[in-house]
């Protein structure tokens, strides 16, 4: 917790612990995809591979996809000290995490869509070459996604709230890739086996479900953060009311948000018969660490 005596003493950087290293490993799997794009696209083109080209474009949604990610950190970092942002540039990893859980979901549509299409009427596959660049898919995205994963949900002192859900953004974009990717090499081994047409746009369906509830649950979350609504099961709210409600001492009022992964932002308004220096309010909140920004009201009232 911050504890300065003047709002001018202090700075409002309430970026996430691994905000640096999270955006270089979001550079480094978009700098991959793009590789793999371009390698897909020429290498499909050289040996008329259609199902080589299809999937170098579509890598190419999710590099963009993936760059809303890295932006975000980028102007995070560049604006940390703009005092503009009156409580930091903490919660544009929220922003960029719902934007991005939107373009999820319209992949999930655009997956679904095309699968019914599909299903009605079936299309000549190549099974294997359609298999190959499903593998390929797979590997390369596994390998991104191991870039991305760890880290991406950090328990800070026990508490569930320093996600980071510009990272889990595109975190998701990744494990997407690589869901249909598992998908579609069930589905053409097969359809390829036993001539089952009809099996790799039914999965395809399948995948477009599970993608678009991925989607909707980022935007859930990201939302929240953006709109300071608190869950029920945060326990930041009762620590600082154990905290502080003790010696005849009442909270009147108390507002808790979070201002970025890890950082959160409290106004405590206390009632009491016997009031103390400010210090004295802020001492018994110092263990509580997640608390980055504190504002103290102390309104004494007759016994």
């Amino acid at each position: 917790m911050h504890d300065h005596p003047l709002p001018a003493d202090h700075d409002h950087v309430f970026l996430g612990a691994r905000h640096d290293r999270n955006a270089r490993r979001t550079w480094a799997v978009i700098a991959i995809t793009l590789a793999m794009m371009g390698i897909e696209i020429v290498a499909g083109t050289l040996f008329g591979s259609m199902a080589l080209v299809a999937d170098g474009w579509h890598m190419s949604t999710h590099a963009a996809a993936l760059l809303i990610t890295a932006l975000a950190y980028h102007l995070a970092r560049r604006h940390a000290q703009d005092r503009r942002f009156t409580f930091g540039t903490g919660k544009f990893g929220d922003l960029a995490g719902f934007a991005s859980a939107m373009v999820l979901l319209v992949v999930a549509l655009l997956i679904g869509w095309e699968s019914l299409m599909r299903l009605a009427d079936p299309v000549p596959i190549d099974f294997g070459q359609a298999i190959a660049v499903a593998v390929l898919g797979l590997v390369v995205n596994l390998g991104c996604a191991l870039l991305l994963h760890e880290g991406h949900e950090n328990h800070h002192h026990g508490h569930a709230h320093a996600h980071d859900n510009n990272l889990r953004a595109a975190y998701l974009h990744v494990l997407a890739d690589a869901l249909t990717s598992v998908l579609a090499i069930g589905a053409l081994i097969g359809g390829r086996a036993w001539g089952l047409v009809w099996l790799d746009p039914l999965i395809g369906i399948v995948g477009a479900l599970v993608i678009a509830r991925w989607s909707v649950g980022l935007m859930r979350d990201a939302g929240a953060g953006l709109v300071d609504f608190v869950p029920e099961q945060e326990e930041l709210p009762g620590e600082i009311r154990e905290a502080l409600e003790i010696e005849g001492d009442r909270i009147a009022d108390l507002h808790v948000w979070q201002l970025g992964p890890g950082h959160h932002g409290a106004i405590v308004s206390i009632r009491t018969t016997d009031p103390k220096p400010l210090g004295h309010y802020r001492d018994r909140l110092r263990h509580l660490h997640e608390i980055s920004h504190l504002t103290l009201e102390v309104e004494p009232v007759r016994p």
